[in-house]
């Protein structure tokens, strides 16, 4: 080592000495010396910048691309190898420049201060990186595919660049790295403000993760922030979401733990998506069916066998405790609600879109003042949005126009036409 210190003393100084030799001035032989070793050197840096630049890296693209493993060309990507590749001619300015520069030691201390700064800022650049080199690889594996991998990522990165800073503000002031960390513990409550949403998004994220409270992929509804949509990326600050309109919208990470949202991923992950709506009925259209109503409804295919079955029922009972069936309230009555019911039970056990092995449900809800609520519950097969959009349409398409077969009519609030009806049909009256 000492004796190559002592060949670049040498060849650096030959042009100063022959220029001396030659009778110039002995500062300006200095000075041309040190200008002519300068260019000479930065030279050789362009060269082998170029050099790695056109054939180095070329000839790494063309191994990546001929192996199986996707990481390398991920390497490629992040531009790795061009950062790697500044390492060699970093040891050519660290042994040749010191000198160059040995007789003027204030350019050699900036040189000096600048070159370690410089490589800090080299090594984070080659820790970011491999970093993102990591979050790619591991997006394409399909156990990562649904983990904030780029949250982790962000936070190596954030400690990086927090060591890297401690080392350049250590270089300026002078200062031993110990002695400038203990500096900063009286700045601590600062740091924690400045840093406040960034530690609560790390902790966010660790618990979205640990608790599996929602991943990439995940259908996700966040009314306080206007999300309805797809889940697209998960990282320290924000939870990025592709609503339905495509548009986007970023929530702050830590809200997915201090506030309430829903998460669509049960129901994509079951094996039906649920359907519940109700339809309102006119309680004044109620009323017990007598033989005849009962024979015309007999003719509807679903109910046919039941409102026989229920109406033998019915007999039996109403003749063995003599009930007097001259007023039809008296005993046992099926009406016209009761066999609607039956009719829609009937007729969603046997649609083909509905899951059967999931529950199927008619049932009464309280009078309302817009009616008895009948509420349909049941579980289509297609839980693709479009199509269970079709689906549920279609179901109470027929369950509407089914209605007034029974003799029921549909609460609905009276519009301008239905007054002006009302009061024409008054007149000619």
């Amino acid at each position: 080592m000492l004796e190559l210190e002592e060949a670049l003393q040498q060849l650096s100084g030959l042009l100063e000495n022959t220029l001396l030799e030659n009778g110039v001035n002995e500062v300006l032989a200095k000075y041309i010396n040190l200008s002519v070793n300068l260019l000479v050197v930065i030279l050789l840096v362009i060269g082998i910048n170029y050099l790695f630049k056109n054939f180095i890296i070329t000839a790494i693209k063309a191994f990546t691309n001929k192996t199986k493993t996707t990481f390398d060309d991920y390497l490629v990507q992040t531009r790795f190898p061009f950062y790697i590749g500044q390492i060699i001619p970093m040891v050519l300015i660290y042994y040749v420049i010191p000198v160059i520069l040995s007789d003027f030691p204030a350019a050699e201390e900036i040189f000096i201060f600048l070159f370690d700064i410089y490589i800090i800022i080299l090594g984070v650049w080659i820790i970011r990186s491999v970093m993102r080199t990591l979050k790619n690889y591991l997006r394409t594996l399909e156990s990562f595919k649904d983990k904030p991998v780029e949250s982790y990522t962000q936070v190596v990165m954030i400690i990086v660049w927090i060591f890297a800073l401690i080392l350049i503000f250590a270089e300026i002031t002078g200062k031993e790295i110990i002695n400038f960390i203990i500096s900063l513990g009286a700045a601590s409550a600062v740091i924690l403000l400045v840093f406040k949403d960034t530690i609560l998004g790390f902790v966010a994220s660790i618990q979205v993760s640990v608790n599996d409270i929602v991943r990439i992929g995940d259908w996700i509804t966040f009314s306080k922030f206007g999300a309805d949509g797809t889940v697209t990326e998960i990282n320290l600050a924000t939870v990025k979401v592709q609503n339905f309109d495509n548009t986007f919208t970023t929530i702050p990470t830590y809200s997915l733990i201090s506030d309430s949202f829903q998460n669509w991923r049960g129901m994509q992950e079951s094996p039906g998506r649920r359907i519940k709506r109700a339809v309102y009925i006119k309680q004044n259209s109620v009323k017990f069916l007598n033989d005849a109503e009962l024979n015309k409804l007999k003719k509807i295919k679903l109910v046919s066998s039941y409102i026989q079955n229920r109406q033998e029922e019915i007999n039996k009972y109403n003749t063995e405790e003599a009930i007097d069936k001259g007023l039809q309230i008296n005993g046992r009555n099926q009406t016209n609600l009761g066999i609607f019911r039956k009719y829609i039970d009937t007729y969603l056990n046997n649609h083909s879109a509905v899951h059967k092995e999931l529950y199927v449900i008619v049932r009464h809800l309280a009078p309302t003042p817009n009616g008895i609520p009948i509420e349909i519950l049941c579980f289509s097969r297609d839980k693709r949005w479009a199509n269970f959009e079709y689906i549920t349409a279609d179901i109470f398409d027929h369950i509407i126009a089914a209605v007034p077969f029974f003799k029921l009519q549909l609460f609905e609030s009276p519009s301008g036409d239905d007054i002006s009806t009302y009061l024409r049909e008054r007149e000619e009256k």
